[in-house]
C-alpha cells in the first residue's frame, strides 16, 4: 500500500491509498475555498454523564446533489471535488462539516471507491483489503492525537439511514470521549470477569459458535453471526476468533480473509428482501477498545452490521419504547433473521 499526504484549498488533510507503489498523486484543488470555520463543543447530560456533540454549522452541509455534481467523484474534467486527483482507489479527507472538530475529536470521510454507482458490495477483494487497511492506517494516525480516546470507523448506506451523497463512503470519528455504547460494553466486560473469571466477548463467541443456530458465516479466522438479543431486524456480528482489541492487532492471515467474508456479508444483506427491490440500507460498524483503557486487551473488536428494513417495502422506526427509553423490541426472532441470511446465499 501506497500513502500520499496531501492538503485541499482550505488546508483540511486528503490522504491517497494506493495499492500500486508507482502511483504518483500531485493534483491540487483549484477551488477557491476559505479555511473552515466550525463550532463544535461537547456538552455532557447531567441526568445520565453521556456526552453531546453540539455541532450548528453542520445544518449547511452538501445534501443529495445531483451526480454531475457530486463532491467525492474525482476531480476531472473541470468538477469541483473534495478529491482533484483524475481518478482514485482510496481516499480520505477532514470532513468540511465535522460534528468534532477544533482540539475536539476529528471527523474523516472514507471515499472506498471513485465510481460513483459502486457500492461497497460491489467492491473486488483487493479494493476491500485497501480500505481495511486505510481503516487500520487512520485508526493508528488518529489515536495518537491529542485527547483521542475512540476512533469509530463506520460506513451509513441508503437515503433511508440518513445517508446525504449517496456516492459509497464511510466515515471515521476520532471521539475525545468514550462513547456510551463502549462505556456499556466495558461496565459488562468487567461484570462478566468479575462474575464468572473469563472474557465477556471469548463467551459471547463461544457461546454462539457452540448453539449454530444463529451463525451465519465462519471461516478460518472470522465468525459472523446474528447475537441471542438482536437489537435491529436484520443484524450480524463479525468477530475475528483470535480476540483482539482494535483494527492494528489484526494479524495477516485474518486481514486477508476480512475481504471474502465482509464482501459476502454485504452482498446477502443486498439480497435479503427479493428481486426488484431497491439496495438494502445499512449501517455497518466497527467497536474497537478505547485507547486510554489500562485494560483495552480485554476487549473485542468486532464489527456490526445492520439494515432498518425489517421486510419489502417496511422499515422498522425507532417507538417511543425505543427513542424515549432505550428499551428495543425486535419485529424479528433472530433465530429466523439467521436462517433467512443463509438462505439468501444460494439466491
Amino acid at each position: 500500500m501506497k500513502k500520499t499526504v496531501t492538503t485541499l484549498a482550505d488546508g483540511r488533510e486528503l490522504i491517497y491509498y494506493d495499492s500500486r507503489d508507482d502511483v504518483v498523486r500531485e493534483a491540487v484543488d483549484p477551488r477557491p475555498l476559505t479555511p473552515v470555520v466550525s463550532r463544535s463543543e461537547i456538552r455532557y447530560d447531567e441526568l445520565t454523564g453521556d456526552a453531546v456533540a453540539v455541532a450548528s454549522h453542520r445544518q449547511a452541509r452538501t445534501y443529495q446533489p445531483p451526480a454531475d455534481a457530486c463532491p467525492l467523484c474525482p476531480g476531472r474534467d473541470g468538477r469541483e471535488s473534495e478529491i482533484p486527483d483524475a481518478s482514485y482507489e482510496v481516499a480520505v479527507f477532514e470532513n468540511r462539516f465535522p460534528s468534532l472538530s477544533g482540539g475536539l475529536g476529528r471527523c474523516e470521510v472514507v471515499c472506498f471507491t471513485d465510481d460513483h454507482t459502486a457500492s461497497f458490495a460491489d467492491l473486488t477483494e483487493e479494493q476491500a483489503r485497501l480500505v481495511l487497511d486505510a481503516w487500520t492506517d487512520r485508526t493508528a494516525e488518529l489515536s495518537a492525537l491529542p485527547g483521542v480516546r475512540q476512533v469509530y470507523c463506520f460506513e451509513n448506506r441508503g437515503q433511508e439511514i440518513g445517508v446525504t451523497l449517496p456516492h459509497s463512503h464511510g466515515q471515521i470519528y476520532a471521539f475525545p470521549y468514550v462513547t456510551p455504547r463502549t462505556a456499556q460494553m466495558r461496565r459488562r466486560l468487567d461484570e462478566h470477569r468479575a462474575e464468572t473469571g473469563r472474557n465477556l466477548f471469548d463467551d459471547v463467541v463461544a457461546r454462539e459458535r457452540a448453539d449454530g443456530e444463529r451463525v451465519v458465516l465462519e471461516t478460518e479466522h472470522w465468525i459472523a453471526f446474528v447475537p441471542y438479543a438482536a437489537h435491529w431486524p436484520y443484524e450480524v456480528h463479525l468477530y475475528p476468533k483470535r480476540r483482539v482489541p482494535d483494527l492494528l492487532a489484526l494479524d495477516e492471515a485474518a486481514r486477508t480473509e476480512f475481504a471474502q467474508v465482509y464482501l459476502e456479508l454485504l452482498r446477502r444483506f443486498d439480497r435479503l428482501f427479493g428481486p426488484g427491490e431497491p439496495p438494502t440500507p445499512y449501517i455497518a460498524a466497527w467497536h474497537q477498545a478505547p485507547f486510554t483503557d489500562a485494560r483495552r486487551e480485554d476487549f473485542g473488536l468486532h464489527l456490526e452490521l445492520f439494515t432498518v428494513r425489517r421486510a419489502s417495502g417496511k422499515l422498522k422506526f425507532l417507538a417511543g419504547t425505543e427513542s424515549g427509553m432505550g428499551a428495543f423490541m425486535n419485529d424479528v426472532r433472530p433465530e429466523d433473521a439467521a436462517r433467512r441470511i443463509r438462505e439468501v446465499a444460494t439466491a
